[in-house]
Order: structure tokens, then sequence, then C-alpha cells
């Protein structure tokens, strides 16, 4: 099926205002979005135009029942200039499984493509060309019947958005372990990249925060022993000259592409990766031990970022530092050269956007 995008493009690019050495992520917003609509089982109505606020019914029923799901993408500059897209293909694929999870109508794989293409290539100036900065894109997805009931909405509106950012993590992370809160339990959307997933959680990480740490460290909904992930990241530990991270296959953590490309890439090195249940008692025991050699947590956003401090029951385990840490250092840096193809894309993971026929005027 075809789909054609109609572009209403900005009269005058607000590129040159932004300061991309200093860069605060998520708060300065390119040009343009795109967005299309869901309507009696078909997607139409499919445009770009310019950046902005926009209105909304008050029975909206996304707003009320939380029928929301969104994506996290980035955009890097190529060497020749050219916009480069890691892994789209996995971030469909995860927004269809989401879509699926809560009721909501998949995306054409056409459609999210020529969608993402022109968006990106019509505001490619925007990607930072400094080192650590990327194009951050964000598809989102949300229910829109005008009707206060608790059922499946029967419209849709699809978005992406995008803006440039610089580090997400501008220090090694500290987490925090409090079996007190459950993130996810079996039988859930802990799978699934839902808005629900992330407001449960803002209460207990901003308690965390008054104790001095970045983020929570989540375990399990049953028995509270076995870790699960960071709020912002799946997570990863080295133990001796194995690294091991939990398992996917009880359907409570994020499938992470950052973690999947890191699994890879490890295992291409011939070290030893074990996906599996992971318990705070086998952590706490290699630390005792001076086997726990580093954590780090992987995704979109926060990329490969160390982490400094894991707490637990009043003990605080500090991690070695981070220039003491051969592998997620080396994992990071080669991650970011296959992004930017300054090392050979062995696994075809790199998108080259195609060149837009309509240009923004400075």
């Amino acid at each position: 099926m075809s789909f054609e995008i109609n572009i209403g493009k900005t009269r005058r690019t607000r590129v040159s205002e932004v300061n991309f050495n200093s860069i605060p992520f998520g708060k300065i917003f390119s040009d343009h979005m795109f967005i299309a609509d869901f309507r009696m089982g078909e997607w139409e109505n499919c445009r770009i135009v310019p950046f902005g606020k926009f209105l909304f019914h008050p029975a909206t029923s996304s707003l009320h029942y939380g029928q929301s799901i969104f994506e996290g993408m980035k955009a890097y500059a190529g060497k020749n200039g050219e916009a480069l897209i890691f892994r789209p293909d996995k971030n469909l694929a995860r927004m269809n499984q989401s879509a699926r999870r809560m009721a909501m109508p998949e995306l054409p794989e056409e459609l999210f493509f020529s969608a993402l293409n022109e968006l990106v290539s019509l505001d490619r100036q925007w990607i930072p060309k400094v080192d650590g900065g990327s194009l951050y894109i964000r598809p989102f997805m949300f229910a829109t019947d005008e009707y206060v009931g608790i059922k499946p909405s029967d419209n849709f509106t699809f978005m992406i958005f995008t803006c440039p950012v610089g580090a997400y993590y501008e220090h090694p992370v500290k987490v925090l372990i409090d079996d007190r809160y459950v993130r996810a339990f079996p039988g859930g959307v802990g799978t699934a990249k839902a808005a629900g997933n992330y407001g449960a959680t803002l209460f207990p990480v901003k308690q965390a925060r008054a104790n001095s740490y970045d983020q929570l460290l989540w375990l399990d909904g049953i028995e509270k022993k076995y870790i699960q992930e960071i709020g912002t990241m799946n997570v990863f530990f080295q133990i001796g000259e194995k690294v091991v991270t939990p398992t996917l296959d009880e359907g409570t953590i994020l499938d992470g592409i950052t973690r999947d490309s890191v699994i890879r890439l490890l295992k291409r090195r011939g070290i030893e990766v074990e996906e599996r249940r992971v318990s705070v008692d086998e952590i706490v025991q290699a630390f005792d031990n001076q086997l726990l050699l580093d954590a780090f947590g992987t995704g979109t956003a926060a990329t490969v970022s160390p982490i400094a401090e894991i707490g637990y029951n009043g003990k605080k385990m500090h991690l070695p530092p981070v220039s003491t840490r051969q592998i997620s250092v080396s994992i990071k840096q080669e991650l970011q050269d296959i992004k930017h193809l300054k090392k050979a894309d062995d696994f075809g993971w790199v998108h080259s956007v195609e060149s837009s026929k309509v240009e923004v005027e400075d």
C-alpha cells in the first residue's frame, strides 16, 4: 500500500538559534513533525507540518485510560554529511509488539519508513556534528476516541518529532535497589513501551533521587530478589571474565535494541555472555569477593552508561573507576563507530536516510 505524505514546511528554520555545543536532552525540538491518523480501520491524512502545539478534546481516551505507546531512536551524522539511523527495523518491530499488547493498530512498514525518511531528511541540518551528539527521534501513537468509557479506542494518531541531543547521562550513574516498589509482573506490559510503565515509576525514582541516586534498579514482582532493569536502561554486570544480563524470557523487561547490539558485539569478541535470572544476592556476593568488575546500562538515549554505585539495604557497592573497565568502554566506542560508519557495519544495522526533495530556507 502506498502512503502519500503531504509536506507543509516551516517558513524559516530555527536551527541557527541552537548552540550545539550545549544541548539539554529533550528540550529543544526540530522544525517539523509527522502526523498520521487511523480512522475506519485505515491509516490516512499523512502529513509533515511545522513543529507546534495542537488541541485535544477533553474526553480524548488516551488521556484517561493510558492507551499510548512510543519508541526512541537516534540519527547520526555520517562522515559525508548523510543522516544515519541505527537499527530502525527493530524499533518498528518493537512498536508493533507494543501496539498488539495495548490493543492498538500496527504500523505498516512502508508508512513508518516513509515518514521516518522524509522527516529526518527534511530536518537533517538539526543533526549535531559535535562529539556525542545525535538527533533523537520519538515515534509515538495514542488513542483519540472522544469517549469516556473503558474500551479499546477505534481512532488513533501516530506522530514523529525529533530533537537534537547530547549525552543523556553526563556522569556515571548511581542506582538504588528498593524492594518496596515493583515495575512489572509476568503477564503485564513490562515488555511494551507503554506510557503507563514510565508514569508508575516516577514517584519511586523521585524518592531515590532525594537520596542522591539517579535511578532505580528494579526487582521482579513475585520474589523481589531477581534483577530486571533500570528505569531508563537494560543492565549488564561483569563478574570475573563473564558478562551477565537478565533474561527476556519472563516477559517483564524491555527487549532493548542497544542491549541486543551489545550482546552480539560481546559474543563476536569471544566474551562469555549469560542471559539468565540474576539475583541481588549474586551481585552482592560478587562485589564482596571483588569479582564485580563492571556494571553498565544500555539504551537508545543512554547508549552505554557506566554504573558508579549500587545501593541495596543500606549497603553501597562502589564499582571500579571507569578508566579500568575495558569491556564496557570499548563496546561503547565500537557502537559509536558503527553508528557513524567509522567502522564497518558488518551486521547491516545502519540505515542511510534518503534525501528529501524539500528544502527549508534559512
